[in-house]
């Protein structure tokens, strides 16, 4: 998996490697051996759900933890590890966007049919999500159990775990068909939904796994924590403004936010600036589906300037978490939060 000097290739091959690898070990399990369909039920749901993104959060590990590592070439096994650790994350987001999709009645997933429309699989796709995560803990005890941070990566797990589900709980029950209600919608609603359903395991959760690889104990790097959990709320306010003001063509879908009721930055931050006479066209309009409603919360969007407030909240954001890096004593933490950071800065997809 490296070559002589312990650097790697061709990281991303290398990752789908050892996706090939972990599928493997799963579909050998004893409890498949009575029915080659079971075998096969399994590899085509991995194959639809697992490595089809863009697997920023698996490949942030390694990542990561080659930062961390401050230049250092990588043992073999490390690489392995760490590229591990990485589908674990993405294992995770499987599961959470399996069941997430049957929740929403989604109809597409990167771009193809979600997993539960697929002929065939209609409700089935409920155990699959709960089996997609049964996965994610065989494949920690077969390669961690050994490791001294064992423990602390499946507390990690389950505790980013139990964060997302309760991020996805306050976000339907505020959401229920039937029942909009823009005065329940606040700025502090939308960062507790944010913090909980995408910050944790989007932002936290590889760079966690990554410090427990090279030995750090998570109580000690609170500030990383917290540094990165406001990298992923900016990264969900960057996703609500580009719903409403992006290029479809850039960021691949046209944006429903408006139409689907959420409870966007664009839309708390309109109630807090707007007029009464604003406000009233806000309730009156938004969560409707009908294309002429939409473009009057477009029009009122632009009348109170939300492109201008956007670009001061991401410039301030952006100044605060700089300070904040800078202020962490450890220079390798540093270049990896850096690193997230750079990433996410003024992305227009």
């Amino acid at each position: 998996m490296a070559n002589a000097n312990g650097a790697t290739t061709d990281l991303r091959a290398e990752f789908l490697n050892v996706y090939s690898v972990l599928k493997s070990e799963l579909l050998n399990d004893p409890a498949f051996e009575w029915a080659d369909a079971s075998r096969q039920w399994v590899e085509r749901m991995l194959d639809y759900n697992v490595p089809g993104g863009k697997l920023n959060r698996g490949m942030s590990v390694i990542h990561s933890y080659k930062l961390l590592k401050e230049g250092n070439d990588l043992t073999e096994e490390e690489v392995f590890l760490a590229c591990t650790l990485g589908w674990c994350v993405e294992w995770l987001q499987a599961y959470f966007l399996v069941l997430d999709d049957i929740m929403d009645n989604s109809h597409t997933r990167r771009g193809q049919p979600c997993w539960f429309r697929v002929p065939k699989v209609g409700m089935i796709a409920i155990n699959d999500g709960i089996l997609l995560r049964n996965q994610l803990l065989r494949v920690l005890k077969k390669h961690f159990r050994e490791k001294p941070y064992y423990v602390d990566l499946l507390d990690l797990f389950n505790e980013v775990e139990f964060q997302t589900n309760v991020g996805q709980m306050i976000d339907l029950i505020t959401t229920i068909e039937g029942e909009n209600d823009l005065s329940k919608y606040s700025l502090p609603l939308h960062r507790h939904i944010v913090q909980y359903k995408t910050a944790y395991y989007s932002f936290y959760l590889p760079v966690a796994c990554a410090l427990l690889m090279a030995g750090e104990k998570l109580e000690n790097h609170v500030d990383v924590k917290d540094s990165l959990v406001e990298m992923g709320i900016y990264f969900q306010v960057q996703d609500d403004y580009l719903d409403c003001f992006g290029d479809p063509e850039k960021i691949g879908k046209i944006g429903t936010d408006i139409e689907d009721f959420k409870c966007s930055w664009l839309v708390v931050k309109a109630l807090e600036l707007c007029s009464k006479d604003q406000q009233k066209i806000l309730h009156e309009h938004y969560g409707k589906s009908d294309p002429a409603e939409v473009a009057k919360i477009k029009e009122l969007y632009n009348e109170i300037n939300l492109q201008r407030v956007f670009s001061e909240y991401e410039d301030k954001t952006h100044k605060r978490l700089t300070s904040s890096i800078e202020a962490h004593p450890s220079k390798a933490v540093q270049a990896v939060l850096t690193s997230f950071l750079s990433k996410i800065y003024k992305r227009q997809r």
